[in-house]
């Protein structure tokens, strides 16, 4: 017994040590690929200051904070999913559940099409619209909506001693709220404003600066920290909730903190970088499936696998843009659906 835990304590070591590796390789591969057609001595040489003010300004002012975003949205989404999929005692859980996507989307719709570029007044005058777009009103817009949704569905979830059935059901029909009031601001909409506000739903890593990588980095690691303080907790939550009782577990708290502080998370990277799908269901699944569910390994090692899914969908999609990068989040769902296909495919045939 105490043989096969030390072997298993090597193996969750030996996996973090290449997730990390992965991370550090696939971080300087993504500064190396653009749409520039730099060379590798270029891109270290602009790393450094040095070269034409053009490419130490794509690598320093563009590629580095996307990339960064990368890793932080990446780590956080996939640790978002992980939680969630516990909480919820759902394996399908992610952080589009509580629809807190949904309300970003409606928040943003509502900041880009009524205030930001003042669609309501000037019509489709592109011109009005660069002058008084302001993306940190799209993302603070998207911001608070998301966390007044998450808000309304925990405490109507309260309300109902916090079942994850409850909380499934709420976030399905107060996401199709946020959907049907999003689709009616469009229909209103100016052809300008209109295609604003659906360019802003791509995720799209390119809009990351180190302003907004600070302020994701910050909600990440604290909520990061909080999920590895109460690792076990979470634990003992996979035994039910009757046993984690018995264990001294406030079962009901820790539902709420943690998918607060999940949807927080979801709420800070969707209002900063628009739709990211599949991260926070693909890399919880794949970790688990090679480590197990034990939180306190599983949180870390889901974290980095989803910096190394985001990591490698935008090396892919700046690759395959022909001149401009594609949305990201279209690339994690053309990764994301067949992978997601076979995990449902493979659980079906151990079933059988």
């Amino acid at each position: 017994m105490k043989e096969a835990l030390q072997k298993n304590r090597r193996k969750n070591a030996m996996v973090i040590i290449i997730l990390v590796i992965s991370v550090i390789t696939l971080g300087f591969v993504c500064l190396f690929v653009g749409s520039s057609h730099m060379s590798i001595k270029e891109c270290f040489d602009a790393l450094f200051g040095k070269g034409s003010a053009a490419q130490v300004r794509i690598i320093q002012n563009i590629r580095i904070p996307r990339v960064l975003a990368a890793i932080i949205a990446g780590a956080g989404l996939s640790v978002a999913g992980l939680i969630m999929q516990t909480n919820l005692n759902n394996p399908m859980a992610s952080p589009a559940t509580l629809g807190v996507s949904n309300a970003a989307v409606f928040g943003a719709n509502l900041s880009i099409i009524a205030f930001a570029g003042g669609f309501l007044s000037t019509g489709n005058n592109l011109n009005s619209y660069t002058v008084g777009a302001n993306p940190y009103s799209t993302s603070l817009m998207a911001f608070i909506f998301s966390t007044f949704s998450i808000v309304l569905i925990l405490g109507l979830c309260r309300l109902r001693s916090f079942r994850p059935g409850v909380v499934v059901l709420a976030g399905v029909a107060i996401g199709s709220v946020w959907t049907a009031a999003t689709t009616i601001l469009q229909f209103y909409a100016t052809d300008v404003g209109l295609s604003a506000a659906v360019i802003w739903t791509f995720g799209d890593l390119g809009r990351a600066t180190y302003k907004t990588d600070i302020i994701m980095a910050i909600v990440v690691v604290v909520g990061l920290t909080v999920f590895i303080i109460t690792s076990w907790r979470l634990n003992a939550l996979l035994t039910g909730d009757a046993a984690a009782k018995s264990m001294g577990v406030n079962v009901n708290t820790l539902r709420f903190v943690s998918m607060l502080m999940a949807s927080m998370i979801t709420a800070v990277c969707v209002s900063f970088l628009g739709m990211i799908g599949f991260v926070g269901i693909i890399c919880p699944h794949v970790i688990k499936k090679i480590i197990g569910q034990d939180h306190r390994v599983s949180i870390p090692a889901s974290a980095l696998a989803g910096s190394i899914l985001l990591l490698l969908a935008d090396t892919l999609s700046r690759s395959m843009g022909n001149g401009s990068a594609l949305p990201v989040g279209a690339i994690t769902s053309m990764l994301g659906a067949p992978f997601f296909l076979a995990i449902i495919l493979f659980r079906k045939g151990d079933r059988s």
